[in-house]
């Protein structure tokens, strides 16, 4: 069976795919430090067929590959194209960021601290934007963020409903939620640890208080 692959529209077998997601979802599993046990509870599928993802035996569906790019925070084609490792001499240098402060991932804290210590991104994270590198603190959002990973995020002042923001409330707060957006203007900020509330802000809210999204989180850097 011939497929099309994604990038540059040439044809590849469906083995030669199954073979690309696998290399890059290992890849992606070892640098964030995923157990493919985390990954299936998040997929909401066993462990067998994360199993059978990594070993290239089965393809994913393109919706649960669109559910594993929301949860590297990546791309369909970091996951579907073939990405080649460059020698060290062709390798673009990576840039180093500071890590900052710490994000209180269950009450609220001040976002920005001292330095504490410093995270590498390729120059084409770069490119995107502003980044900053932010330290989890607290279980409010377990169980896919553990307190002591780092955070990269793209500081922007939107943000979709969906995404994981950095969100500042009153001014001096700041603290790690998902957003959701509702047509009224209404937002919850909602914690994956049901343990916690979601809580909610009116229009008038968003604007007295204030709410103030300052990033959203576009990659985890677990630590353990």
């Amino acid at each position: 069976m011939r497929l099309q692959h994604i990038k540059g529209g040439e044809d590849v077998s469906e083995a030669e795919i199954n073979k690309i997601i696998s290399d890059n979802l290992n890849r992606l599993m070892e640098k964030r430090g995923i157990t493919q046990l985390e990954l299936a509870e998040y997929m909401g599928v066993s462990q067998t067929t994360i199993s059978n993802w990594c070993k290239g035996i089965k393809m994913p569906r393109m919706d649960k590959v669109d559910k594993i790019c929301r949860f590297f925070h990546i791309n369909r084609s970091d996951l579907m194209d073939e990405h080649t490792e460059q020698s060290p001499a062709t390798k673009p240098k990576a840039i180093k960021i500071p890590v900052l402060g710490m994000v209180h991932a269950g009450y609220p804290v001040d976002a920005i601290e001292d330095i504490l210590d410093w995270e590498e991104v390729t120059p084409e994270m770069s490119a995107r934007g502003d980044l900053m590198a932010l330290q989890v603190k607290g279980d409010c959002m377990e169980p896919r963020f553990a307190e002591g990973d780092v955070v990269i995020v793209l500081c922007q002042n939107t943000a979709e409903s969906g995404d994981i923001v950095i969100v500042m409330v009153n001014h001096d707060e700041a603290e790690m939620k998902k957003l959701k957006r509702f047509e009224n203007g209404c937002i919850n900020l909602v914690p994956l640890n049901a343990a916690y509330p979601v809580k909610s802000f009116s229009p008038q809210e968003i604007e007295e208080l204030p709410i103030r999204i300052l990033g959203k989180v576009i990659e985890l850097r677990a630590k353990f």
